[in-house]
């Protein structure tokens, strides 16, 4: 595997054309382009402005708008990182059976390009908080810390569901429904106080709320990054990441992202015959 990082690392620059690849297709004969990157969250941001501060006000949230843009711009990084990636090597059949390059590279590059979009995305978040009454804090240099986990985190499952696809096709249906599932289990338009600390299941006492962090790695990341730009419901200012709770979240993103790497270069070697 340390042979197959290094070689990973020669072919950076394949990486980075992908990726620009990715951008030029996706607003290729768009009028505004690459704009739109900037323009999808200013529009988003007017939206839940309008919306939960004049027609349907939250008094319980403060800034709801901006408690749920801290949330969704990183889920919406994470889904459209996975559902481009299941498809990249089973798409790039012609690449894979004519040139030889690291195959891990296809959903690297996915995700890299989502990436992009993330953070020409996050300013207008940044916006938000001022226009909303917020501040910046010194707590935002915490940011490319949190982001650097969730993109381990997103690009070892995107190893796992890449190759999972190349055999059995139907993981990218199946996709669909568990990442349906996987939002509302996730609390992006919800505080997790809202959830029980405990629940009797089967007999059993059962801490909910724990096991949503433990279980579930973009709970734990979303709410990092509202601890860090946003703050608390209760109107708590911004706060550091507490060193276990990230720690914890850090571990299991790179163990995740060993865990995908190793699955996919395991089966690699097929990837020409199935394709």
């Amino acid at each position: 595997m340390t042979a197959r990082v290094r070689e990973l690392l020669q072919y950076r620059e394949l990486v980075e054309n992908l990726v620009i690849r990715d951008l030029k297709v996706r607003y290729k004969n768009s009028i505004l382009g690459f704009l739109w990157s900037l323009v999808n969250p200013l529009l988003l941001m007017l939206v839940f402005t309008v919306v939960f501060t004049v027609m349907l006000p939250n008094v319980v949230i403060p800034r709801f708008p901006v408690f749920v843009l801290c949330a969704l711009l990183p889920w919406n990084f994470f889904n459209t990182s996975l559902v481009g990636a299941v498809h990249s090597i089973t798409q790039s059949g012609h690449l894979i059976k004519k040139v030889y390059f690291p195959r891990e590279i296809l959903p690297i590059s996915v995700v890299f390009s989502n990436l992009a979009n993330f953070l020409l995305a996050l300013p207008v978040l940044l916006i938000l908080v001022l226009v909303l009454g917020g501040q910046w804090t010194p707590l935002l240099v915490w940011v490319p810390v949190v982001l650097a986990v969730q993109v381990c985190f997103t690009v070892g499952v995107a190893f796992i569901l890449a190759t999972l696809n190349v055999f059995y096709r139907d993981t990218s249906v199946i996709l669909e429904v568990i990442m349906q599932a996987w939002f509302f289990l996730t609390p992006v338009f919800y505080p997790v106080d809202l959830l029980p600390e405990w629940k009797a299941v089967l007999g059993l006492m059962l801490p909910v709320r724990r096991l949503v962090y433990i279980f579930n790695p973009m709970a734990s990341i979303i709410a990092t990054f509202r601890s860090i730009i946003y703050g608390f419901t209760n109107g708590s200012p911004p706060a550091p990441p507490a060193w276990d709770f990230f720690t914890r979240t850090a571990v299991t993103s790179v163990l995740v992202l060993v865990v995908g790497y190793w699955f996919l270069t395991r089966y690699s070697h097929r990837f020409g015959e199935e394709v």
